[in-house]
């Protein structure tokens, strides 16, 4: 990915920080996502702790030469190597776990990296006599981990795992994202442009580049032989050689505080359901949601769609039915973790774009002939989504389809009912001039098809 806004990013600040902690899934991760940030914390004599989750020794698993377990000693030789390069000072542990299972670990990783949050943090170290002077100002600790929606499993769950301990530990979460840069573009509305920061300080990007070196059994072949091949490429590596190392800075809501307000749930509710499941709602196992996806599907008025936005997409089962029946489609969830598994799932269709968005915060721009709102109202509080339901309302064209799907039945957590979700929908239709072309209610769930144009599916094909 290159941009011109890249060399224009905010400088990230380190001003204050008495305590850093950086999390890597992977040996290597630390180096390529967080190393000019080390390198920083050195020169300014900021403590700094380096955990590694895993054992990395999945990284070449058709290797006819080399073992998972000597692999495996290779790459925390070679992150011991780099670490010491780019900080001298910081400790290093390696937990061992399993190299591609961070999610079946969860509870136990959780527990690790909490009783090293807990621990006293290591005495500041002098800063280098050619450095700046040591910060003396306390309060500030960093918590740096992988980015959540960076579209590795281990790097997401190891995500989700840090910003629920950054919250319970009052720490500063900061995340670098490593795949993104892979999958990517500037235009993609996955890119968290307005979250970015950078590290730019010429010395510690040198001292960076050198450690990426150290990463032999990554950037160089095992052997000749097929299944040996060097993962790290030059042209990945090109992304980690730029002149500004990109970090993205976690809002207060999920890094430093706690919020209290209930306008809607929020974002950490969402990323620890799904650090606890693959599929939360059992979307691809439920009879249930099977039966309620056909009959939202076949409630839609028109055979196509040329422009639709789904709200809340979740894993984007619902997604995959709707993609074949729509010209493009923008399907958007709060939870990064969604999205990834969402992104999979829906890999082979060009027309679907996916994004993390709150759309009680900002609603996707453009105009829509499909709109859905599904199992998504009741985590909002009624003035949130009035709001929302303005927004579809504003972007909804003169002929579109709005579709509003609820369960029934009371959720403790859940701000609102169902039943209270499509009372509002019902009071902002009739505002908005719509028509409703069909009423589904059951006592598991309720189903409302609005429009502004009023024709039945027999009146708009001639029938009647």
């Amino acid at each position: 990915m290159t941009d011109p806004r890249l060399a224009e990013l905010p400088a990230f600040p380190l001003t204050g920080v008495d305590r850093m902690i950086v999390l890597a899934a992977h040996p290597d991760d630390e180096t390529l996502g967080a190393g000019a940030l080390l390198a920083s914390a050195f020169a300014v004599g900021i403590p700094a702790e380096v955990i590694i989750v895993t054992d990395g020794s999945a990284s070449h698993p058709g290797s006819p030469t080399v073992d998972a377990a000597d692999l495996a000693a290779a790459r925390t030789a070679e992150a011991t190597e780099a670490i010491a390069l780019l900080n001298p000072r910081a400790g290093v542990t390696f937990l061992g776990f399993p190299d591609g299972r961070v999610r079946e670990h969860a509870d136990e990783i959780r527990a690790a990296l909490g009783e090293h949050a807990a621990a006293p943090a290591p005495a500041a170290a002098p800063a280098p006599a050619a450095a700046p002077a040591p910060v003396a100002a306390p309060g500030r600790t960093l918590l740096v981990a992988p980015w959540r929606g960076d579209g590795h499993r281990d790097h997401r769950v190891l995500g989700e795992i840090a910003a629920s301990l950054a919250l319970e530990r009052g720490a500063e979460l900061v995340e670098y994202p490593v795949w993104l840069w892979h999958w990517a573009t500037p235009a993609d509305p996955a890119t968290p442009w307005e979250r970015f920061a950078a590290v730019t300080d010429p010395a510690a990007l040198a001292r960076k580049r050198t450690a990426l070196t150290a990463y032999r059994s990554q950037s160089e072949p095992l052997s000749e032989a097929p299944g040996d091949e060097a993962l790290l490429n030059p042209t990945f590596l090109a992304h980690f050689d730029r002149s500004q190392e990109v970090l993205i800075v976690s809002p207060p809501s999920t890094a430093t505080t706690s919020s209290t307000a209930t306008t809607s749930l929020s974002r950490d509710y969402f990323d620890d359901t799904y650090a606890r499941h693959d599929d939360p709602w059992g979307f691809t196992s439920r009879w249930y949601e099977e039966r309620k996806r056909s009959v939202t599907v076949a409630s839609l008025p028109r055979p196509n769609f040329a422009s639709a936005l789904e709200i809340g997409c979740s894993i984007g089962v619902l997604t995959e039915q709707l993609a074949p029946r729509t010209g493009t489609l923008l399907a958007v969830d709060i939870a990064p973790a969604a999205i990834e598994r969402a992104r999979e799932r829906l890999a082979g269709h060009p027309n679907v774009h996916l994004a993390v968005a709150d759309v009680a915060e900002t609603f996707p721009s453009g105009a829509f002939d499909l709109l859905l709102l599904s199992e998504v109202g009741y985590y909002l509080d009624v003035p949130t989504l009035q709001n929302v339901l303005a927004g579809i309302a504003a972007s909804l064209t003169p002929d579109g389809v709005f579709v509003a799907c609820h369960w029934r039945h009371p959720v403790a957590d859940y701000l609102q009912t169902g039943d209270g979700v499509h009372e509002q929908v019902a009071s902002a239709a009739t505002t908005a001039g719509w028509t409703l072309l069909s009423h589904h209610l059951e006592r598991d769930f309720v189903l409302d098809v609005y429009s502004p144009d009023p024709r039945s599916v027999a009146e708009q094909t001639g029938l009647a």
